[in-house]
């Protein structure tokens, strides 16, 4: 084991110590931005119009709401609460700020990587579309070996993740209750089987709920704290902005950690670049992949625009005495106890944070599906995956390991990689499909 973590802690000192995957993702972000000219920002309001759109669903696939829905329940989940912990604790306020720039380029990449899984996915025997980076780098590059890697890693980043998001949820129950975390984690994992196991997959319909409600519920509590705070808010975007640069350290070296905080919570948050997403994305029945494409990019904003910065308001607007020295979701639970009365703040943390993790946990186990799906076509290979899944959610919840964040790192890194690696020789297919929708639709003018 000692072994395995020091291979672990050396490659992520590459892969993140070094920046290359800041570097990477940044440079991603920038040439997608630009080569779409800004589609982020052109199509925003189609967009949400592209959301609620019904006409092309039907029943053997999923709705592009329900595609979007299994997408931002992985995004919105452990990311948007222990992930904006972890980068403030560490990186201190300056590193939202960095979330917001990899979540705004990010945007372009998640658009550009979801098109080309519409655009090279399969349909199965039973009319069920598959796509993500293995499809489009089999399909589209011919390389099926890079897929086999894509898979391999995405299941190792997926292992950390499922347990590190259940830990957090029997971490918030035992703080919140005082309910023993091998209940709890129990109780997620059993939950967890009911909808993925069964005649028929229930993620979607779960998760179509879920989502929407989970969501308005958080906000709604981060707005009403921040109104009664409001007068501090100019105080607290001044600090964003001052620690955003090093300014306020004044230590050398220190922006480079505040950078690197942002930008590895930012993208475990809102998954850009990943190729996670489009796993679900590509199961969707539009009439135009561009369509989906847009979808996601809207996703990407949500998550962290809209969920992580309320996290980081909340955390900010707290007595900087209060929560002085605490870190993980003691940290968030101590600066909701503040807003809200420590009884009422440390159930609506234990509630919400259940919410998120499970939602999390269903959208990873819907990525393995479709994963394995490209590894085989016999059921047993989906079988055995669940019960890895459900194993992880287990094992993670009973005991905290700190090597799990290591390792989903590692394998996010590792993800990001091979996914860009098709995304990148790929991409025209994905621009001359945006001057096709734009031609076809007019889309700004709708």
């Amino acid at each position: 084991m000692f072994i395995l973590e020091s291979i672990v802690n050396f490659l992520n000192s590459i892969l993140w110590g070094k920046n290359i995957l800041v570097v990477l993702l940044i440079f991603s972000g920038v040439f997608f931005t630009v080569k779409t000219n800004f589609v982020q920002l052109r199509f925003l309001k189609h967009m949400v119009k592209l959301l609620t759109d019904k006409s092309n669903s039907d029943s053997e696939n999923l709705s592009p709401f329900q595609a979007f829905c299994i997408s931002t329940a992985t995004r919105v989940g452990a990311g948007n609460l222990a992930g904006v912990v972890s980068a403030i604790s560490i990186g201190g306020a300056g590193s939202i700020f960095w979330m917001w720039v990899v979540a705004f380029l990010g945007s372009a990449t998640a658009f550009v990587e979801t098109t080309l899984a519409m655009i090279f996915r399969e349909k199965d025997k039973t009319g069920h579309f598959y796509g993500g980076p293995c499809f489009f780098l089999k399909n589209g590059l011919g390389k099926k070996s890079w897929g086999v890697a894509f898979v391999i890693t995405g299941i190792i980043c997926w292992a950390g993740v499922l347990q590190v998001v259940s830990n957090s949820v029997t971490e918030s129950f035992n703080v919140a209750f005082n309910i023993s975390p091998m209940v709890i984690s129990a109780l997620l994992t059993l939950l967890a089987a009911i909808v993925i196991f069964g005649k028929t997959d229930k993620t979607a319909k779960v998760l179509d709920k879920v989502v929407p409600i989970m969501a308005v519920m958080y906000l709604v509590i981060v707005f009403f704290i921040i109104i009664k705070n409001f007068a501090l808010l100019p105080q607290v975007f001044s600090q964003i902005f001052s620690e955003a640069f090093g300014i306020r350290q004044g230590v050398g070296g220190t922006i480079g950690a505040i950078i690197m905080q942002g930008v590895k919570r930012g993208l475990f948050s809102n998954e850009a670049g990943t190729g996670s997403a489009p796993c679900a994305a590509a199961s969707a029945t539009v009439s135009h992949p561009v369509q989906q494409g847009l979808i996601q990019s809207l996703g990407v904003f949500v998550d962290t625009f809209i969920i992580c910065t309320a996290t980081a308001l909340v955390m900010l607007l707290t007595k900087a005495s209060v929560i002085d020295g605490l870190n993980g979701m003691e940290l968030l639970q101590k600066s909701f106890n503040y807003h809200l009365g420590s009884t009422f703040g440390e159930i609506f943390v234990a509630i919400i944070l259940f919410l998120f993790c499970f939602s999390t946990l269903l959208g990873i186990c819907f990525y393995g599906k479709v994963n394995i799906k490209f590894l085989t076509d016999k059921e047993f290979g989906q079988i055995l995956f669940k019960i890895f899944a459900l194993s992880m959610i287990f094992i993670g919840g009973i005991q905290q390991n700190f090597f799990m964040w290591n390792l989903a790192d590692l394998g996010l890194a590792l993800m990001t990689i091979i996914n860009l690696s098709g995304v990148f020789p790929l991409s025209k297919f994905a621009f001359d499909s945006l001057k096709d929708y734009q031609s076809r639709f007019n889309p700004i003018k709708a």
